[in-house]
């Protein structure tokens, strides 16, 4: 078992709050780290009878299983459970009481925000981060590699088949996890469409196209991004909002939660097909995103993350507002540091005229430092 960063901070969260809730999405290690928390009772209702039971008699479910401390893993498939878990939190007035996981967002928060508001830490777990794989001695040796590979636990604890594992999750979420939330009729079509997402890997959203390429309207396809963004499929950045005597753009970038899941879905065999796919730099880009998500994460405070870019094409990939310090961040996969890689960073900082930390993280091995911008490599970051 790889140690996972968010392990003390749900420690500490579990010392003072009376439910916490762990999301995140399918096959991220929720469950690992749920099953190994010390004093808990465990139950899964993705298991059909234990499911039923809590759905027939809530209450009778948890005299049973809760006369303790107790884990329910995939709590959203019982809304009802919520408010019965209200009154026992409230009676019993300790914290720790309850640990609820779930992989649909959109349900879990849902049901929170419902029966459990005030009295609820949240907490969210991502694939894999390349801090806790070099810790574990498991980080792959290039970017290409790791993009290619994602950070599904299962791929690295185990010698599962990425190709299976990922075309196994692709069917299964499709299958189960987006039927919980719309009807989706046509299965074939919605996978198609988790497809033209891939390919627009780093790109300005837009429906519309998506829509006439699919023979959607884009209404559809707004609504089946948003069941995307609730399961943690994908993640849409938005724009930068303050305005540096430019016109801004206003539309949101779209990336994926796992790259490894992105090139699977884009079709890629091998991680040498990515050496020279024209969407390498997009992908790289990806990663280097769901990294800056992951530290956030993990240290239990949600991202603040966007990106600038304005009317003229000046644009700079990711700018993170942390208090009072705002970090913009350049990101290049080209291997070689050349002076047009700072353009962007340059632009900004001359429009800005306020003091922003900028970083470039490109393809290559050094960290180093050139005219006051900080250059990172991919494991620096």
């Amino acid at each position: 078992m790889i140690p996972r960063a968010i392990e003390p901070v749900l420690k500490k969260a579990l010392r003072q709050f009376p439910v916490v809730v762990l999301t995140g999405p399918r096959q991220s290690g929720k469950t690992t780290i749920v099953e190994n928390l010390a004093g808990y009772k465990y139950v899964n209702l993705e298991h059909p009878d234990l499911r039923e039971y809590a759905r027939e008699d809530s209450r009778g479910f948890l005299s049973e299983y809760g006369k303790g401390k107790l884990v329910i893993d995939e709590a959203q498939y019982v809304p009802q459970l919520f408010s019965y878990i209200q009154a026992e939190s409230d009676k019993h007035k300790k914290p720790g009481k309850f640990v609820l996981t779930g992989s649909q967002n959109f349900l879990l928060l849902q049901n929170i925000s419902q029966s459990l508001a005030g009295r609820t830490a949240i907490l969210e777990l991502l694939p894999l981060s390349v801090a806790e794989l070099q810790a574990a001695g498991k980080l792959p040796a290039t970017y290409e590699q790791f993009i290619f590979k994602g950070g599904y636990p299962r791929l690295y604890g185990t010698k599962a088949n990425k190709q299976l594992m990922m075309s196994g999750y692709i069917r299964t979420y499709v299958e189960r996890d987006v039927r919980q939330i719309v009807n989706v009729q046509n299965l074939s079509l919605f996978n198609k469409f988790l497809k033209s997402c891939a390919a627009r890997v780093g790109q300005l959203l837009n429906y519309s196209s998506i829509g006439n390429e699919l023979g959607i309207d884009h209404k559809t396809i707004m609504k089946w991004m948003s069941i995307l963004q609730s399961s943690y499929i994908i993640y849409l950045l938005q724009p930068y909002h303050r305005n540096f005597n430019k016109r801004l753009v206003k539309t949101p970038k779209l990336y994926f939660y796992d790259t490894g899941l992105a090139t699977e879905l884009l079709g890629l065999q091998d991680v040498k097909h990515l050496y020279t796919y024209p969407q390498r730099g997009e992908l790289y880009e990806n990663l280097v995103l769901t990294e800056l998500i992951k530290r956030r994460l993990n240290n239990g405070t949600q991202p603040n993350l966007c990106f600038w870019r304005d009317s003229t094409g000046n644009e700079v990939d990711f700018i993170e507002e942390i208090g009072s310090n705002t970090e913009a961040y350049e990101v290049k996969s080209a291997k070689t540091i050349t002076p047009t890689l700072f353009r962007g960073l340059e632009t900004l900082k001359a429009l800005s005229g306020s003091n922003i930390g900028l970083n470039l993280v490109y393809g290559g091995v050094e960290n180093t430092q050139r005219n006051g911008i900080d250059v990172l490599n991919w494991k620096g970051l």
